[in-house]
């Protein structure tokens, strides 16, 4: 049985933890040295989903976010943002080695926001994770990019620096609904993957201990769409952050600390919209939840 452990979220031990990751800002430093990401996802009928992962990840304090979508798609999410760099190429043929030279330049890559499961867009996102597996790309893989796991798991396990965000019905299809056959899947994925499981309590698992972190109960009870984008894009940022840290456990740490900014950022709108409050709402609050989290060293609560 899976061994639950409560975070103490509320000491100034982890607020400190947290904040390591979270690189100065210096003038030292030149366009794209706090994080380059990029977002795979965005059919026609889904283009909020990845413009809220790009746009958040821009918004927790990465330099650029690229959005590779479907051609359709683009014109959309170009006319939603100036800040996005968008490429319409998911649903060519050749959309593999016209990703190709851009992933050298990026570092981290989320996968499945907007996705939809048109059969070419789903080839081609299959494809591009066994790429980013194969060069050693950081991902996250969240919606339907885990939707191309539900009987492909063995595409990433026993690989490193590997994030699933699954909301509860995609956690029951990726590892069932029984503990013992969750118990031997998540032993399948080892060591270099971390799956952040979303819920009122987001749980953090840890495959090769068999552990699970429950975070605190937090947010709000409205759950509009597009949370779980917010959460992928932060958590992309986070997670570059926390694997420049030179920290033990990268992955894990920015999973807590995405988890926990997001659920912030959910309170936050909701104590001025209530049931009014959309995603958007959640983006405007980033800024100042942020720097109350991470920046206000005189905080001892988060």
């Amino acid at each position: 049985m899976s061994k639950i452990i409560e975070i103490p979220v509320h000491t100034q031990k982890l607020l400190t933890l947290f904040r390591t990751v979270i690189p100065k800002l210096s003038n030292g430093k030149h366009k794209g040295q706090y994080g380059r990401i990029g977002v795979v996802g965005g059919c026609l009928e889904y283009t909020g989903a990845p413009y809220f992962a790009a746009l958040s990840a821009m918004k927790v304090g990465a330099d650029l976010s690229h959005v590779f979508c479907h051609r359709d798609a683009a014109p959309v999410i170009k006319s939603y943002s100036p800040e996005l760099i968008v490429h319409p190429v998911l649903d060519r043929d050749d959309a593999v080695e016209e990703i190709r030279p851009w992933l050298e330049r990026l570092h981290v890559v989320v996968i499945g926001p907007g996705l939809g499961r048109a059969p070419l867009m789903l080839k081609t996102a299959t494809a591009l994770i066994n790429l980013c597996l194969e060069v050693g790309k950081p991902l996250v893989i969240d919606a339907d990019g885990l939707f191309i796991l539900n009987n492909n798991l063995d595409l990433v396990c026993g690989k490193r620096n590997v994030i699933l965000t699954p909301n509860a019905m995609e956690f029951s299809r990726l590892f069932s609904d029984d503990a013992a056959v969750i118990r031997k899947k998540m032993c399948l994925l080892g060591d270099g993957v971390v799956v952040l499981e979303k819920g009122a309590n987001d749980k953090i698992h840890i495959p090769h201990t068999n552990e699970v972190y429950a975070m605190p109960i937090g947010g709000s009870g409205r759950r509009c769409g597009g949370q779980g984008d917010l959460l992928s894009g932060s958590l992309a940022t986070f997670f570059y952050w926390a694997l420049q840290s030179n920290q033990s456990n990268p992955a894990y740490l920015a999973a807590c600390a995405a988890s926990h900014l997001v659920k912030l950022c959910n309170a936050a709108a909701f104590q001025k919209f209530g049931r009014s409050m959309v995603a958007s709402d959640m983006i405007n609050e980033i800024s100042s939840v942020f720097k109350t989290a991470f920046e206000n060293t005189e905080s001892e609560s988060i």
